[in-house]
């Protein structure tokens, strides 16, 4: 789409922190029991043109013999948006002093009335994902619970002033900390890890979260959209150096009645991926997710990363054929940072595993894998590469089902507060990064219990396509997510999953999608629930509404985004949305209308619309009308039963 920023936009660059003179850097630390702030003389400043709409800065200079401090800004020419990050280095030959409270970013952003808005994130309950607006009168912290990056708070959230606002968000794929206080004419901003007080050893480097910035003139919604798409043309993945399209995923849930994939073999995956391709399903991605590893139906046994070959005696490699010859991504699930006892890793690398005790005095089963640790880190890059090389993986799907925040704890020292979180974080995306470059076209999905780890600089190497373990088939419940997905993280998937009774109440039993279950999934990408043995209505149905879902999901991903309800979580609401491309007049608004909703007649009045005719067609094709842009403004109503859902394609005339 051609670009929105204006001028105005660009003039917010100076309320935003950008880069002016080393000694000017919003970052802040403590060292030696000193205060500090930007980067004093003498520093070196290198500044070097990434494209024709970036610009990086380099400050690089030494607070004592043995500390050097690296900042790196960038400042995107495209869009009115700043990033920060740093990096700490001891380049002596003894420990640091001690360095404490490093903020990345420490400073005031200058607006009238500011408000903060923000977000719990996913709790891995019910209640997650909700938001939350504060007028900035008081201080307020941000922080997630554990040691994941958004369990309890979100990483992403927007401080709203008069007439403009500022989109924040925060890379760490760990526990980071967000303060904002009034200050004169505006709000305070201090950001960084959560725990960090330590001395740095010979030789080691520890780094900052990643914090970036977007300014924007007008409203929310403005605002929302100008985030989409900078995330669209900065941070989401390419996939051979195109856009991600939609893509739609099946699988052999709990085949043979086993939990999870423990039951998968080389013959039922094949068999199942003919099945569906006989009955005119053709998946875009073909899932394999936890249990393909020795682990005896147990899945969460892990710590062996190979296949298992009384299951698969020739590995992985000919369903990866298979899929390959058929046009088909192999996504193959790993969670390599937990270890059970009795694994390989276990077993032959005790030293590179962090135990932790339980409160009621008995050893945690899980154990976290130090990827701090470079020869660790090396020995599963090297591993899980060869898996993936001998399997034809095409996506790399990556889970982490605990928290690791007591396990960095109970093994650091007392001069070593956040350490090995830092280096663990480290290691992280050095592991995904040897990956990425190993493997030409591998693409992520990141998975922690659900969303619990989709902060920034996470996703720059990855989508989220199990944004969250609540609700696959709650329908109001999923809805509420996507409003927040669609709006901060706009790739991800969902399943039809359909748990409601006829009664209307939501239980946890698996009931055959229906046509209702597939309208309340459009999401960028889908997982089709429906079994590769269903009967042909069953076929018939998931082919239909593929077609229909792939369509708005071309959509989602090529407009603007324009919420049409407000999400309450409730089975009595109506749930409305539209995505719009104002550079072809095109687009389409979804009606669903909730199991128990009494309402009957919902008006849509839609957004952005420029004058002119507009030619409206059904989901399923079998109606049009064409209709006026002052009467979409304005709103037109459709009647809708219970537990019921249309979706309306339009293009101007």
């Amino acid at each position: 789409m051609k670009s929105i920023v204006t001028s105005a936009d660009m003039a917010l660059m100076n309320r935003i922190f950008r880069y002016d003179s080393p000694e000017k850097l919003p970052i802040y630390y403590e060292y030696g029991g000193h205060a500090y702030r930007g980067v004093q003389e003498p520093c070196r400043v290198c500044r070097e043109a990434l494209d024709a709409n970036m610009v990086r800065y380099t400050v690089c200079g030494r607070v004592d013999e043995s500390l050097e401090l690296r900042v790196e800004i960038t400042e995107y020419g495209d869009f009115a948006a700043t990033e920060f990050l740093a990096f700490f280095s001891n380049c002596g030959n003894a420990e640091t002093k001690r360095l404490r409270n490093v903020r990345i970013v420490d400073g005031p952003i200058e607006g009238e009335d500011a408000a903060l808005i923000h977000g719990n994130g996913d709790t891995c309950r019910e209640d997650g994902y909700e938001w939350f607006r504060d007028a900035v009168d008081e201080k307020m912290t941000l922080t997630p619970v554990d040691g994941t990056s958004c369990n309890g708070a979100f990483p992403y959230f927007r401080i709203m002033a008069k007439n403009f606002g500022v989109n924040i968000a925060v890379g760490w794929p760990a526990a980071w900390i967000a303060e904002i206080e009034p200050a004169t004419g505006g709000a305070h901003i201090s950001i960084g890890q959560a725990r960090f007080d330590m001395v740095l050893r010979p030789g080691e480097t520890m780094r900052t979260p990643r914090v970036n910035f977007l300014a924007f003139a007008g409203d929310e919604t403005r605002g929302m959209n100008l985030w989409r798409r900078w995330y669209f043309a900065h941070i989401l993945p390419r996939e051979n150096g195109k856009p991600l399209p939609p893509k739609y995923c099946l699988h052999t849930f709990n085949v043979g009645g086993h939990p999870e994939f423990t039951g998968i073999t080389t013959e039922n995956q094949i068999s199942g991926i003919d099945d569906y391709l006989n009955a005119g399903l053709r998946p875009d991605i073909w899932w394999i997710d936890a249990g393909w590893y020795p682990c005896d139906y147990d899945w969460p046994k892990i710590g062996t990363w190979k296949p298992d070959t009384a299951r698969l005696p020739n590995g992985l490699a000919p369903i990866g054929e298979k899929c390959d010859s058929e046009g088909i991504q192999l996504l193959l699930w790993f969670e390599p940072e937990r270890v059970r006892e009795g694994t390989e890793l276990a077993i032959a690398h005790p030293e590179w595993l962090l135990r932790r005790t339980k409160a009621d005095g008995t050893r945690d089963e899980n154990s976290l894998l130090n990827l701090g640790d470079r020869a660790c880190c090396d020995w599963v890059i090297d591993r899980v590469d060869s898996i993936i090389k001998e399997g034809h993986v095409r996506v790399y799907r990556q889970d982490f089902n605990f928290s690791p925040r007591e396990h960095w704890i109970q093994n650091e020292a007392e001069n070593r507060i956040g350490a090995l979180e830092n280096l663990h974080v480290q290691g992280y995306l050095r592991y995904w990064d040897a990956l990425i470059a190993r493997n030409p076209g591998l693409w992520v999905d990141s998975c922690a219990s659900g969303g619990r780890r989709n902060d920034l600089e996470t996703m720059r190497r990855a989508v989220p396509l199990h944004y969250t373990d609540v609700g696959y088939g709650n329908h109001p419940i999923k809805q509420k997510q996507h409003r927040e997905m669609f709006e901060w993280i706009p790739y991800f998937r969902a399943h039809n999953m359909r748990w409601d009774n006829p009664d209307g109440s939501y239980g946890r039993e698996n009931h055959a999608p229906d046509e209702f279950a597939y309208y309340a999934a459009m999401a960028p990408s889908l997982t089709d629930m429906t079994e590769h043995d269903a009967p042909k209505e069953a076929m018939t149905l998931a082919i239909r509404m593929r077609k229909i879902w792939r369509k708005a999901a071309e959509r989602m991903l090529d407009g603007d985004y324009y919420p049409l309800t407000e999400c309450r979580k409730s089975n009595e609401d109506f749930y409305a949305m539209q995505f719009h491309n104002p550079d072809t007049g095109s687009g389409f608004f979804q009606i669903l209308s909730n199991t128990c909703n009494r309402k009957r007649v919902f008006t849509a009045k839609l957004r952005a619309i420029d004058d002119g005719v507009y030619a409206l067609t059904a989901g399923d094709g079998e109606s049009r009308m064409v209709v006026d842009a002052k009467r979409l403004r304005e709103g037109i109503s459709f009647e809708l039963p219970r537990r019921s859902s249309v979706i309306w394609f339009y293009e101007k005339a």
